[in-house]
Formats: C-alpha cells, sequence, structure tokens
C-alpha cells in the first residue's frame, strides 16, 4: 500500500512524555479528526469549529472550508 492508498492525512502532531496529540484528516470526506493518547489509553473525535460543526479541509490539507 503506497502513501496515497492511506486513507488518512497526518495534518499536526504534538507529543511530550507519555502523551500525544494528533490532528488527522479523512482524505475522503475532508473531516478533520483530533486523537490523543496517554500512556496505554486515548481517544479520537471530530475536530468541531465554533458551530459545533466537523472542521473540513480539502482532500489535500491545504484549505479550511
Amino acid at each position: 500500500m503506497g502513501k496515497k492508498d492511506h486513507r488518512f492525512i497526518l495534518k499536526f502532531r504534538q507529543s511530550t512524555f507519555g502523551e500525544e496529540l494528533r490532528i488527522m484528516v479523512d482524505r475522503e470526506t475532508g473531516v478533520n479528526y483530533l486523537f490523543y493518547s496517554v500512556g496505554t489509553g486515548g481517544g479520537l473525535a471530530p475536530l468541531l469549529d465554533k458551530e459545533g460543526k466537523p472542521v473540513i479541509s480539502d482532500v489535500y490539507g491545504e484549505n479550511e472550508r
């Protein structure tokens, strides 16, 4: 599977000792997801704007809509 076949694009990554925060974009829908992990636990949720709607990016993550 090549890189173009991956469904998600990593848009942002921040990590500190034992914690990691990522923002990933679904290439098919453009929806941004927030992933947080600490130790052996973690969670995933759609990233929402101030109106409570999902943050949508173009397929390549260049522009916010």
